[in-house]
């Protein structure tokens, strides 16, 4: 008798992985905790985030979002001004140290600087550079903006019961004389790039945990029944300022978030992880998932990750009546075109600096 004799299939890479159709493979993800449709959810981070609070509201459960377009507004302008993307008009939250600033700002740990970025006399929150895509009209118009998503965002923490956040890098740009950090480098969107000031970082193991551990604490410290679900982007880099070729830049990355993310969900009881990188970057899925250029997910790959998210759920808790059942995923060969118009990603603009410019 050995430890093994008694292992389950998905213990082992022939049983759970080579005899099976990548489409059948499943039961990667063990939840620790229930997720019902009446439990508020907080979504926040890199791109691929954006794409599971659609997925939660679709199936008809409680996606929290305490910030709200006007009455009235289209959905094109609804998603162009940054609502109904996260939880709060954020923008994109990237790394482990810009959720830890905006929980420190949102609940009067640190103030908010007083830095403001101005173009063509049109006014620029630094850091939510693109949710106004023309500026601010007036610099107390910004100021009112971001003390609303401020408290929008600390309603969404303690109001949820459970808050999503998807890790998605660890390159970062500082202002070496405030200490505080900026979601794009300055002078891509708006301001002025000043190398004596705006320093380059890339994060190590130790950084990425420190910052999300701390990002918890005061979570919890404000809402003591959250639970966390961290997931990690599988969606390569734009670009690298680290001076090393994109596709390493990218492993190294998303290797350090996902190994943050993991040893982060193996120590706190209230933790999760859920393996969206891994459905969509293993081998065994062959790159199906990703549209031609090899960085945008294609829809059916959403799909495919949001299926899964909800079949696991099912399986290890069952399916409460009131909860719709998920579509089963289907095979399907990567559409061609663009990325759905659905998503908003930041650091995307980073294409337009390359030389030659977008191709």
């Amino acid at each position: 008798m050995n430890p093994y004799e008694n292992l389950p299939p998905k213990a082992f890479w022939r049983r759970a992985v080579a005899e099976n159709s990548m489409y059948d493979v499943s039961g990667l993800w063990n939840p620790k905790f229930k997720l019902s449709p009446k439990m508020p959810v907080s979504t926040y981070g890199s791109c691929f985030a954006q794409h599971i609070g659609r997925a939660l509201q679709a199936r008809g459960f409680n996606w929290l979002r305490t910030e709200t377009a006007p009455f009235g507004m289209s959905d094109a302008n609804r998603l162009a001004y940054n609502y109904d993307v996260f939880s709060s008009r954020t923008g994109n939250i990237y790394t482990t140290s810009l959720l830890l600033q905006w929980l420190q700002w949102a609940f009067g740990i640190k103030p908010v600087p007083e830095e403001i970025w101005e173009k063509s006399g049109r006014f620029y929150d630094p850091f939510r550079p693109r949710v106004e895509p023309d500026g601010f009209a007036s610099v107390e118009e910004l100021r009112a903006s971001q003390q609303q998503t401020l408290k929008s965002f600390r309603e969404s923490v303690t109001q949820a019961d459970v808050f999503v956040f998807t890790l998605g890098l660890t390159e970062r740009w500082l202002n070496s004389e405030k200490g505080y950090e900026y979601p794009m480098c300055p002078g891509t969107v708006a301001g002025e790039f000043d190398e004596a000031v705006h320093q380059f970082d890339n994060m190590i193991f130790s950084e990425v945990q420190k910052n999300l551990y701390a990002a918890l604490k005061i979570m919890r410290e404000q809402n003591e029944k959250l639970r966390v679900i961290l997931t990690v982007s599988p969606v390569p880099l734009t670009a690298t300022n680290s001076g090393k070729h994109v596709l390493v830049a990218t492993m190294q990355s998303k290797s350090v978030l996902r190994a943050v993310a993991g040893q982060t969900a193996d120590s706190r009881w209230y933790v999760d992880y859920f393996p969206s990188y891994e459905i969509i970057n293993s081998p065994v899925f062959r790159g199906n998932f990703f549209e031609p250029n090899q960085r945008n997910v294609a829809k059916h790959g959403v799909n495919f990750v949001m299926d899964s998210f909800f079949r696991d759920l099912n399986a290890r808790f069952g399916r409460k009546e009131d909860a719709p059942a998920p579509a089963a995923a289907k095979p399907a060969a990567a559409p061609a075109g663009k990325k759905s118009k659905d998503e908003v990603c930041e650091e995307e603009l980073l294409e337009a600096f390359a030389a030659g410019g977008r191709k």
